[in-house]
């Protein structure tokens, strides 16, 4: 069965690039750019996708905010998330993981094919 990933992320080639490496991956990839207050967890309500990947910098949707919904909203509440962001610094770290969020990655740190790569390592893992 193909694992289902929902990829919230407001710069359209990183986006576009994510979803083209994670299909070739064999992945369902819906995609979300964090335009909408609401549109991302409804997305994650209704797609149930196995992981999100979930950048913190959006236009209108405060990426902080939406990693408390997801992990509080009943639907969603036991989904993976990789944050995938520009911040670095300690706090934000700090602050995603008593959010509940399962990984911290930052965007700099990784080519998109090292992202990848990095992402289908920790979900193999978690198979095991």
């Amino acid at each position: 069965m193909n694992k289902k990933i929902l990829i919230i992320e407001d710069d359209a080639n990183l986006l576009a690039g994510l979803q083209a490496k994670f299909s070739v991956e064999g992945f369902s990839v819906i995609t979300d750019m964090g335009v909408e207050e609401g549109d991302s967890l409804k997305k994650a309500a209704q797609f149930q996708p196995d992981y999100i990947i979930l950048d913190l910098i959006l236009p209108r949707v405060d990426g902080f905010a939406l990693l408390s919904d997801l992990k509080t909203n009943q639907q969603t509440s036991s989904i993976p998330v990789f944050i995938f962001t520009n911040l670095s610094d300690e706090d934000s770290r700090v602050k995603c993981k008593n959010l509940g969020a399962d990984y911290y990655l930052i965007k700099i740190e990784f080519s998109l094919d090292d992202f990848v790569a990095k992402v289908k390592k920790i979900i193999a893992n978690r198979a095991h």
